[in-house]
């Protein structure tokens, strides 16, 4: 099997990268850690001039088109460039789970305005557990008359805070099922969480008699949920190969001009060999979330087992490649000042959404049958 990218692909690549390092560096990355919001609406309308929010949405619902794979390279130089946009909540998560809900009327009614940026949307799933689990679920949904009214509390809601448009898990008489209710509408209260990462914003969501529209089929969500995390997680794999990355490159640079006792630290045994183990594991990494990514491109059986594996050894070597960077700057590492510390409070961030490595290697192991 060939992993590698085609030339549109790569052009695609070059095209994300050069585009985020000039809106993305690190100083508006920090400027925007310090807002409510959390992203710009300049550079998330030059985001959809791009085609990015639409870039895997079907033409007929007015995107590109195009798959998985591409979606892989874009979530892959975001994660290396710490994007502060609402774009994997709207993207991975609001888009995935309306276009596997079997809605067609909701797809025509919703993915333009994805895909246009007019319109900023997530999923609310977790509760106070924070577990992405059926069992976990409590918020409620009731007919009243002709309108479905939720109330519940949902937590860590990824851009929950900013989206217009909040696709809400629920339990009905029927089961799990899936509601579209306004972000600012009546009966949903909305508050920042305080976060360990301050460029990924999470909001809690109280609701009180919010209206919902149902989306999909009653009491048949969570077969659309499941492949929803599947493609999520392989997403978040991919950012996080695209941190490994960047952590790797900014220690080999500061080895090869950092100079003690005479020589540069990257001739110190100790240092390349950090390094060199380093490329290893990311090789690795890379390896598991392309072809997790190849997976979710061909819709076939092996996703759930590769998403998981993805999940699992990706975040291990992301939060070792935030570590051994730090370690190979030494003092500076540590400091406010050095962007050292972004990627590592990233990197553990991203460890535990969707589950820790333990989950996903536990559920990996009950795929198998092992």
């Amino acid at each position: 099997m060939n992993f590698g990218f085609s030339d549109e692909q790569e052009q695609l690549r070059a095209t994300v990268r050069r585009f985020l390092a000039e809106r993305s560096p690190e100083s508006e990355v920090r400027r925007l850690m310090e807002t409510t919001e959390g992203y710009d609406p300049v550079v998330w309308s030059q985001l959809a001039e791009l085609g990015l929010p639409g870039l895997a949405i079907p033409e007929e619902y007015g995107g590109s088109g195009f798959g998985f794979l591409e979606l892989e390279i874009v979530f892959e130089e975001m994660g290396r460039a710490l994007l502060c946009a609402p774009y994997f909540a709207t993207v991975a998560l609001a888009t995935s789970l309306l276009l596997n809900a079997s809605d067609e009327a909701a797809c025509k009614e919703r993915l333009p305005a994805i895909a246009a940026g007019t319109s900023i949307a997530t999923v609310a799933v977790t509760e106070a557990d924070g577990v992405w689990a059926e069992q976990s679920i409590a918020t409620t949904a009731t007919l009243a008359g002709d309108d479905w009214q939720l109330d519940g509390v949902k937590d860590f809601v990824l851009d929950g805070h900013v989206a217009d448009t909040i696709l809400v898990v629920a339990r009905t008489t029927a089961g799990l099922s899936i509601f579209a209710v306004a972000g600012n509408g009546h009966g949903v209260r909305r508050e920042p969480l305080p976060t360990m990462d301050q460029t990924r914003k999470l909001a809690r969501l109280t609701l009180t008699g919010a209206r919902g529209v149902l989306v999909g089929t009653e009491g048949e969500a969570w077969s659309a949920v499941s492949r929803m995390l599947d493609l999520a997680v392989v997403a978040l794999a991919a950012e996080q190969v695209g941190g490994s990355q960047h952590c790797l490159e900014m220690a080999v640079e500061y080895a090869k001009n950092r100079v003690q006792f005479g020589r540069p630290i990257g001739s110190f045994q100790a240092v390349k060999h950090r390094c060199a183990d380093l490329l290893v594991d990311i090789e690795g990494a890379k390896s598991a979330a392309y072809y997790a990514a190849w997976c979710a491109s061909e819709r076939n059986d092996e996703l759930p087992a590769m998403a998981s594996l993805a999940k699992a050894y990706c975040s291990e070597v992301y939060t070792k490649a935030a570590a051994d960077n730090i370690q190979v700057h030494g003092g500076i590492g540590f400091t406010w000042e050095h962007p050292a510390h972004l990627y590592l409070k990233r990197a553990k961030s991203s460890e535990l959404m969707f589950g820790a490595p333990v989950v996903h290697r536990a559920r990996l192991g009950d795929l198998l049958g092992i």
